[in-house]
């Protein structure tokens, strides 16, 4: 018996790339609905050796069976025809990463469903959990929306909220909001398709659009507050990764906490403060607490001032 209770078994075309969809298309398939084809990113070069890397959603269809296609784009009238022909009744979309033409769109009977990780309209776009940390949210969650033209722009038709932790990472977030997307959709389709889910227009009020992460995020600038910096570390592992950078050379920083003393911390931004790696920013002060030097294992940072000295009174770059 399914965990998921489905009120009618649907024909269903997904479409997902990232790790955070596959929760959603694992429960689909549990509930019993017949996913008649599968719409992924193509596999792209990663690694030393540039290998094809499947998307995380091709290899979970893959193993499964599930027939999957990749275009690299749905703008052609002949994609289109090949989507329409699937006659669905409905599309779900979660973290696809191709635009969805208007035909496309037209093409499911009740429409396409689209899983996103914030309470929408705050953080449309591309790095709602990232974002939402960086910020200093206290709550988040995930959005059922009827996906339209615009960009996350769509009528909600359910909303799941979960508090932001003190300690929330990107990837303890992202797990649990892909759990809590995977049942709602699930629910979502059942109102959908027996007509009881109402989709409630979004508002434009508070409406915060979530850019793509940049490499250069990752750099700590000491010139900021400390409690930045610290939601940062979170926000950033693994990618695009936080690191510190002294006499050239960057130093990852995979944990770290703000400094509960910091008597020192009148000194310029960017100087450690004491022999536990404590370092001076705008306000307050921010301790690194697991470090990782390139291609040297992670460890402790009382480990790794062992073996590298950054005695009291090191200027580190400001970023």
């Amino acid at each position: 018996m399914s965990r998921h209770a489905v009120i009618a078994s649907l024909r269903l075309v997904f479409m997902g790339s990232a790790g955070f969809s596959v929760p959603t298309l694992r429960a689909l398939m549990e509930a019993g609905h017949q996913v008649v084809s599968v719409y992924t990113q193509p596999p792209r070069p990663a690694g030393r050796g540039h290998r094809q890397r499947l998307s995380p959603v091709h290899a979970f269809a893959a193993e499964r069976g599930l027939e999957v296609r990749t275009p690299a784009s749905l703008k052609g009238a002949e994609e289109q025809r090949a989507f329409a022909a699937l006659s669905a009744d409905a599309a779900v979309v979660a973290a696809y990463g191709l635009i969805l033409p208007a035909p496309v769109l037209a093409a499911p009977r009740l429409g396409c469903l689209n899983v996103h990780a914030s309470l929408l309209p705050r953080w449309r776009g591309a790095a709602p959990i990232q974002r939402a940390i960086l910020a200093g949210d206290d709550e988040t969650g995930v959005t059922i929306m009827q996906v339209n033209e615009g960009l996350d722009t769509g009528a909600i038709l359910s909303v799941g909220r979960v508090p932001v932790a003190a300690d929330a990472t990107a990837e303890s977030l992202h797990d649990a909001l892909a759990e809590i997307g995977a049942r709602l959709m699930v629910e979502a389709l059942d109102g959908v398709a027996a007509g009881t889910l109402t989709a409630t227009p979004q508002p434009e009020a508070g409406a915060i659009y979530a850019r793509k992460l940049d490499r250069e995020e990752g750099r700590l600038d000491w010139t900021r507050p400390a409690a930045d910096l610290e939601r940062a570390v979170r926000a950033l592992n693994p990618w695009p990764g936080v690191w510190l950078e002294y006499r050239g050379e960057r130093i990852r920083v995979l944990a770290a906490e703000v400094a509960a003393e910091v008597a020192g911390a009148a000194a310029a931004p960017g100087t450690v403060i004491d022999d536990r790696l404590t370092i001076a920013c705008a306000v307050g002060a921010l301790r690194p607490l697991r470090v990782q030097r390139a291609g040297k294992a992670a460890v402790d940072t009382d480990a790794f001032l062992r073996g590298f000295a950054l005695p009291e009174g090191t200027r580190l770059e400001l970023g």
